[in-house]
């Protein structure tokens, strides 16, 4: 049977997109968001005990996704010696600092248990906005790196320009209308980093991510311009040849981290990071 929506029901006024346009991010955002509806709170992985550094590595999915996303990156850090908590938390069903308030605590709390010298943080993209809406109150006193994958540092142009659309904001909830490059969009009301952050992003995208891709203005990952995941007080910054979906997947990118987890900077040298 076919079921045929009003077109208010998917768009507003101001939002004349096709719906050839709309049917394919409709289609790729649905299938993120129903990846984010898992049940566990955690996943906690440990080293061998010849590999342990210890050292605890929490890791941070993104807006509409779970912890399984962030499972190969997982993996990469346990077998470098890490004990890692994998958060899961439902990204896209309460604003930010909501989000930050009930879940964040939770890896803390887990990483504490193995009495680490350091807690790290490895994020992809809305996870780096929570680690700062975290920092902002308080910081692990035994706070180590954070690395940050395609993050929107300074919000992203792709909502500018869908967070009008009835569907986006019913997949994609409060988190998803504070994103914004508006001033006064929390990524950008949170400031400067004063702790040691390495930013990771790529400069191509997924093929069902062409049409977000069009409407960010420069080179972008397929969800942020590439200017818009640095952050003033950043320790170092690479662009490499990933998409945003899948950024956390490449051994390149899990090496990378790793190195930075370790000397707190990337692999090649580069010159001084511009926010």
């Amino acid at each position: 049977m076919t079921y045929i929506l009003p077109r208010t029901f998917f768009l507003t006024d101001q939002s004349p997109m096709n719906y050839s346009l709309f049917f394919i991010i409709f289609c790729i955002t649905a299938t993120f968001s129903l990846a984010g509806c898992s049940k566990p709170e955690y996943a906690i992985k440990e080293p061998s005990i010849d590999s342990a550094k210890g050292e605890c590595v929490a890791l941070i999915h993104g807006m509409g996704r779970s912890y399984r996303s962030m499972n190969s990156m997982q993996d990469a850090l346990t077998t470098a010696g890490y004990h890692t908590v994998n958060l899961n938390y439902p990204s896209t069903k309460k604003n930010i600092q909501t989000l930050t308030k009930e879940h964040f605590p939770i890896v803390i709390d887990q990483c504490q248990q193995f009495n680490p010298e350091y807690i790290h943080f490895v994020t992809h993209s809305l996870g780096g906005i929570i680690v700062r809406q975290a920092f902002i109150d308080k910081k692990p006193e035994n706070l180590g790196k954070t690395v940050m994958l395609s993050p929107p540092n300074k919000g992203s142009a792709v909502v500018d320009n869908l967070k009008d659309w009835l569907l986006y904001k019913w997949l994609n909830g409060p988190a998803g209308q504070q994103l914004s490059t508006a001033e006064d969009s929390l990524p950008n009301q949170l400031g400067p980093v004063d702790y040691t952050v390495g930013v990771i992003t790529g400069n191509r995208h997924a093929f069902f991510d062409k049409w977000l891709s069009e409407l960010i203005p420069g080179a972008d990952d397929g969800k942020v311009s590439i200017d818009r995941t640095k952050i003033e007080g950043m320790t170092d910054f690479m662009v490499v040849s990933e998409t945003h979906p899948y950024i956390m997947d490449s051994e390149n990118v899990q090496s990378q981290t790793i190195y930075f987890l370790q000397n707190g900077r990337f692999k090649k040298s580069y010159p001084k990071p511009q926010p």
